[in-house]
């Protein structure tokens, strides 16, 4: 535990360093723009590159030394930033040189996470899996809980050039920290010869695929993360129509704070089996707090139904990912949390695509004062600005909790943790 500990507090300052790069880089991007669109590409080209490339990070973490791969890609990301710093500081400044940073670190940082999720395999025992988790969790939603206050702070008294330099500056912590670690492991040496990411790609599938349980259970966390994309896209315009943007950023600062409880209480209890009846009963949870976010215009209602919604998602992300690790032998890790990322990352994706133009042109219309709802569901929920997004999150999360029930009462991922003790023949 000592190891991953030392790893994880690298983790956690660099998870801080990059959250204020995030958060600088959208402010300035609208600053110079005026545009909601431009910096939705942004954070569109700082997410995208990583999750496509996973699959091939994910071989690479399986065929070479992990601890090596993680201080690659921290490594290399910076180029991203130090070419961010360079155009403004050059008088280059803009929009593009922006886009063209934050995609570098993104394509670096595709080496770095499944090598990162693999090596907690390498360095824990079974038992020790869902308190990593709850840790790991921690050091990734700090940039959601520390980094928006540390930035804001910081640009208030300076620019984004402070930023990007003390992001920088992380580099050299987490690197250090990967370094010591890696004096003590031995590297698993591997075949290295006539290396063919497709196969070995193809291999991390045919992981997946062959193991009904493990494709089962990544069905239904695509499916969570399309039904998290609605209220993540959606939450902002739905409250905007009810207070003010400060209002906003409060509420938004205090209901990430429920997932911080829920890492916490997972690393305090140390979750050691029933890992799919937890799983089932925390997205059961998450879909009905999600539907009751969208019933109510009180913003203190929609504040606590939040917090609720976030304390549940590290007990399904924890009870997943130690599921999946107990199934996957460690020398396919890599390749398979690479394919995982991307299949379902998916579901993010298309409910960014999607869930714009459905509460636009078809949901919002239906709760206006005219709409053709307004004399049934509205007089329950409200009409006006905003309600069709409430109903949509009403839908979204009746529909997470009849998907939790389906994939719940079938075998596949019941017996995936029932193999795995010697309960039945695998």
């Amino acid at each position: 535990m000592k190891n991953f500990m030392t790893i994880w507090i690298g983790e956690l300052i660099s998870s801080i360093g990059s959250g204020m790069t995030g958060f600088a880089v959208s402010i300035y991007v609208y600053q110079l723009s005026g545009s909601a669109t431009l910096v939705s590409i942004a954070a569109l080209l700082a997410f995208l590159p990583t999750i496509l490339l996973s699959p091939v990070g994910g071989v690479l973490a399986d065929r070479y030394d992990r601890r090596l791969l993680m201080m690659v890609g921290d490594s290399f990301s910076v180029i991203g930033l130090l070419f961010i710093f360079i155009s403004i500081q050059t008088g280059q400044g803009g929009v593009l040189p922006v886009f063209i940073g934050v995609t570098i670190s993104s394509v670096f940082v595709a080496l770095l996470e499944p090598a990162y999720r693999s090596t907690v395999t390498d360095l824990l025992s079974e038992e020790e899996y869902a308190r990593a988790s709850g840790l790991v969790q921690i050091a990734a939603n700090s940039k959601y809980l520390i980094s928006p206050f540390i930035a804001g702070l910081i640009l208030s008294v300076s620019d984004i050039k402070t930023i990007l330099i003390l992001d920088m500056a992380t580099f050299f912590v987490t690197v250090s920290t990967i370094a010591s670690v890696r004096k003590n492991i031995p590297v698993v040496k591997t075949n290295q010869s006539n290396l063919n990411f497709f196969s070995e790609i193809k291999e991390g599938m045919k992981s997946i695929t062959s193991d009904k349980g493990v494709s089962s259970l990544i069905a239904l966390m695509a499916l969570v993360c399309f039904f998290m994309g609605f209220i993540q896209t959606l939450m902002a315009p739905m409250v905007l129509a009810i207070a003010d943007a400060k209002t906003l950023g409060i509420m938004e600062s205090v209901s990430a704070f429920g997932m911080l409880i829920g890492s916490i209480v997972i690393g305090i209890l140390n979750i050691k089996k029933g890992y799919s009846r937890i799983l089932v009963i925390s997205l059961i949870a998450a879909g009905i707090f999600m539907a009751l976010t969208g019933t109510t215009t009180n913003i203190w209602l929609i504040m606590f139904f939040c917090i609720l919604f976030f304390t549940a998602l590290p007990f399904i992300n924890t009870c997943a990912d130690v599921l999946v690790r107990i199934k996957i032998p460690n020398e396919f890790q890599g390749r398979v949390w690479g394919m995982i990322s991307i299949l379902t990352q998916i579901g993010f994706i298309v409910a960014y695509a999607i869930c714009g133009v459905l509460a636009d042109y078809v949901f919002g219309p239906m709760l206006m004062e005219n709409g053709i709802l307004a004399g049934s569901l509205g007089r329950i929920i409200g009409t006006g600005e905003g309600r069709g997004i409430g109903f949509m999150l009403i839908i979204t999360g009746i529909l997470m909790v009849v998907f939790a029930l389906i994939f719940g009462l079938g075998k596949s991922i019941r017996e995936m943790e029932m193999i795995t003790n010697g309960l039945v023949n695998s």
